[in-house]
């Protein structure tokens, strides 16, 4: 049986910046503040994607680069400085301060990590500054949580005591059901990292096995490596089988495994059984993965495997052939996977297949729309609770809810 075709392509992108994590970490962890080293369109960005509640002062903000500063006229780290010591008096609530790097301030190259390294040594003991880029030059938009993470881990203690990790933000309500899970297998020791408080960080060693949670993490999975830990192969928890693989691994890992199928086997009947009327309409159906997110491998899996869909082509942004293996394996054989872009290119296969659907970001979505072919915006994926046996029809939803509406509106 052959595998998927692996392409490559290079050419004009069309993604989200790293700077759009902040909306799912700064809810994950409501200790830590993000600012945003930026421009006036850095600030837009953020507040677009949150959606900002107008009665609650938000966690994130965004230092703007005035004219003065991007012409050298001014020095940025003083008034960086100057900003954040504003902060800390306004909200001394704040435990974790990440300065986060964007496109404006690599450009004029401001050393944050300098700056980080300066307001750690006046503000120690009162708020701890961290640093990482999410800038757009290179990276995609999920690729801001990998460099928050990565920014963490040297913070992270050192144990010997075995323990599970689950790496990779996950709306609170999943990640209990999943600790749930787990304790009936009898895995006592469940951390997570993110924590839900900055402040509260798991510590690793060499008997910590990580279980990851999303596929985007592969700066992350290097610095835990190299602290020692050790890292489960699996798929992602997408979807009723990826999900069951997923807890299957870890209980393995944890020498827990003998009493897994009686467990899932209730959750598995009952998922099935809530998916069957999205399977209905999207069986059959013909789906175009664009790169953005890089859960597009994962999707794919999915969509084909569980709900009959008919994958065209898989992009995917980068591809981490050794987080992915497991997940390349269970797609169908010859299944065309794209790492990278050439926008105009993917769009002309776009038009010439005609898709059912088409997953990509929102700036092309609209002028797909107008042509015809129904869309599903990316950035829905990482803001919706998508993981987990429980939670397979509302993924399969995501995906049947623009194709019922394109009928109606053929009728």
């Amino acid at each position: 049986m052959s595998g998927p075709q692996l392409l490559k392509e290079n050419g004009p992108r069309e993604v989200f910046c790293g700077l759009t994590s902040i909306v799912w970490l700064h809810r994950r962890m409501p200790d830590a503040f993000f600012l945003v080293v930026g421009s006036r369109t850095c600030a837009h960005l953020i507040q677009s994607a949150a959606g900002v509640m107008i009665f609650a002062e938000p966690r994130f903000g965004t230092a703007i680069l005035e004219e003065k500063d991007l012409a050298g006229l001014a020095d940025a780290h003083e008034e960086l400085e100057r900003v954040v010591n504003d902060l800390h008096a306004r909200r001394p609530e704040i435990k974790t301060l990440f300065l986060v790097g964007s496109c404006p301030s690599e450009v004029i190259k401001i050393d944050l990590a300098r700056v980080a390294e300066n307001l750690n040594q006046k503000l120690a003991g009162k708020l701890r500054v961290l640093n990482y880029s999410g800038s757009g030059i290179e990276t995609t938009f999920t690729q801001g949580e990998d460099g928050a993470l990565k920014a963490l881990i040297p913070l992270m203690g050192e144990t010997t005591k075995e323990k599970l990790l689950m790496v990779g933000t996950l709306a609170n309500s999943v990640e209990d059901r999943f600790i749930k899970i787990f304790n009936k297998l009898g895995i006592e020791t469940i951390e997570s990292f993110p924590p839900r408080e900055s402040t509260n960080l798991p510590e690793i060693g060499e008997n910590t096995k990580v279980l990851l949670t999303q596929p985007y993490l592969a700066e992350t999975v290097r610095d835990l490596k190299h602290r020692g830990c050790q890292i489960i192969n699996a798929p992602f928890p997408l979807g009723i089988k990826g999900s069951e693989l997923w807890i299957k691994a870890a209980a393995k890992a944890m020498n827990k495994d003998k009493n897994v199928d009686e467990i899932l086997n209730p959750l598995i009947i009952r998922a099935q059984k809530a998916l069957d009327s999205h399977k209905e309409l999207l069986s059959g159906k013909s789906i175009f993965l664009l790169p953005e997110s890089q859960l597009e491998i994962s999707l794919a899996r999915f969509l084909s495997n569980e709900c009959g869909m008919k994958l065209l082509e898989v992009g995917t942004p980068y591809l981490n052939k050794e987080l992915m293996q497991e997940e390349l394996e269970l797609l169908p054989p010859n299944t065309k996977v794209v790492e990278g872009q050439h926008v105009e290119k993917q769009l002309d296969r776009v038009r010439s297949n005609q898709p059912d659907l088409v997953v990509c970001g929102m700036g092309l979505a609209n002028p797909l729309e107008a042509e015809g072919i129904s869309t599903k915006w990316s950035i829905e994926m990482v803001f919706s609770p998508i993981h987990g046996i429980d939670q397979a029809s509302d993924l399969a939803a995501l995906f049947s809810r623009p194709l019922r509406r394109h009928e109606i509106l053929n009728h």
